[in-house]
């Protein structure tokens, strides 16, 4: 039991470190859009790279903490798997429509054309807004209070960012995101 709790120590503060590493990013590139880490500038930039694999190790983490922090938090009762299931299945379809629509290229912060349909007619952050519903119902369901910590900081990620993205599909797409803007809502 000693090793699965230090384990599990190891990998949630691995992940504050991952995240804490994340978040100011995502902060320089609102403040300083001129320099901006997100979006990165092309696929083989150092921005792109350091965004990627420090949400590559972040999802990988919370995963680990999903099964070694299992059921240690408030919610004892099974109730939690008919909330926190369709949260996760709503949030998870909604992401993955996102990307579908726009496509991977576009999903990982690289100029691929502007496309304003699919969910993107009802808020401008379909995937953001997925991402949040989909870690809000896997908190639920794995009563883990460490990933209930990481999901939260991540979300907070998913907040910030499109303040960044905004000025950047601007220079990329002007009038004709512009339009777009003023019409969809940046989350509901």
């Amino acid at each position: 039991m000693t090793i699965d709790y230090t384990l599990t120590t190891i990998i949630f503060l691995t992940n504050i470190i991952v995240i804490s590493i994340l978040l100011p990013t995502v902060v320089w590139s609102v403040v300083r859009p001129d320099r901006r880490i997100w979006p990165p500038p092309g696929r083989g930039s150092w921005q792109y790279a350091l965004t990627w694999i420090g949400w590559s190790v972040a999802l990988a983490l919370n995963a680990c903490l999903l099964f070694l922090d299992w059921n240690s938090w408030i919610f004892a009762g099974d109730v939690r798997f008919l909330l926190g299931i369709p949260l996760a299945l709503l949030g998870g379809v909604l992401a993955l429509w996102g990307i579908a629509t726009i496509g991977w290229t576009n999903s990982t912060g690289v100029k691929d054309g502007f496309s304003p349909s699919g969910p993107y007619r009802f808020t401008r952050n379909p995937q953001y807004v997925g991402d949040t519903v989909l870690s809000l119902g896997l908190s639920i369901i794995a009563n883990s209070q460490l990933l209930w910590i990481t999901h939260a900081l991540l979300t907070l990620w998913f907040i910030i960012a499109p303040l960044s993205e905004e000025v950047w599909l601007k220079e990329q797409y002007g009038e004709e995101y512009e339009r777009y803007r003023r019409e969809a809502p940046r989350f509901l």
